[in-house]
């Protein structure tokens, strides 16, 4: 979607409050990570369903919203928040990255392998938005769920994205499909998803 079009849309479905995203500017990704020619919408929405993540939200919708996050950023946890009104008109697959600090692909993996991934997610982004450290780091983590957060990084990288979270959407109203980095509020976030 081009700015455009994406600012159109804005004006069309309302204000989008918008937050911060979180980014690791530190060191950049390696340069076989990102696409050589940025990826078409469709190829990226595509890209996007082949991540490892937890489902929420009306599990038979047309339109799947697909969510990369890092446990540690407290503007996943905003946009967490932000998404529970809609979860009875939306479906969101949640899927961590390791990309902000050693504790996020640990954690992810903890949440990705509890029994509960909903749960475990609620009390991670609580203790983030309390300045807390996050979700207690399972003390066995299967190599399995481990390689599912690195793949989940390695599509964020694929997708030519540098900050979380990452939201990879088709508009339930439009069709349009896009992809947005940031947190919003409930509002914003409808309007992005055409809800």
């Amino acid at each position: 979607m081009n700015r455009r079009h994406f600012h159109r849309t804005l004006a069309a479905g309302g204000a989008l409050a918008l937050l911060a995203a979180c980014s690791k500017t530190e060191e950049a990704p390696p340069p076989s990570a990102a696409p050589a020619t940025p990826l078409t919408p469709r190829e990226a929405y595509e890209l996007a369903q082949t991540g490892h993540g937890f489902t929420i939200g009306v599990t038979m919708a047309a339109n799947p919203v697909y969510v990369f996050f890092d446990t540690t950023c407290p503007h996943c946890a905003e946009l967490w928040n932000a998404s529970q009104p809609l979860l009875g008109k939306v479906k969101m697959v949640w899927m961590p990255i390791g990309l902000l600090r050693p504790q996020s692909g640990p954690q992810g993996a903890t949440i990705l392998s509890a029994a509960d991934p909903s749960a475990a997610m609620t009390e991670n982004e609580a203790s983030v938005l309390q300045r807390g450290g996050g979700i207690t780091v399972a003390g066995s983590l299967s190599d399995e769920v481990l390689a599912k957060v690195k793949a989940n990084t390695e599509i964020f990288r694929k997708l030519g994205a540098d900050s979380v979270p990452l939201v990879v959407y088709r508009n339930a109203r439009t069709g349009t499909l896009g992809q947005r980095a940031g947190a919003t509020d409930t509002a914003g976030l409808a309007a992005l998803l055409g809800v």
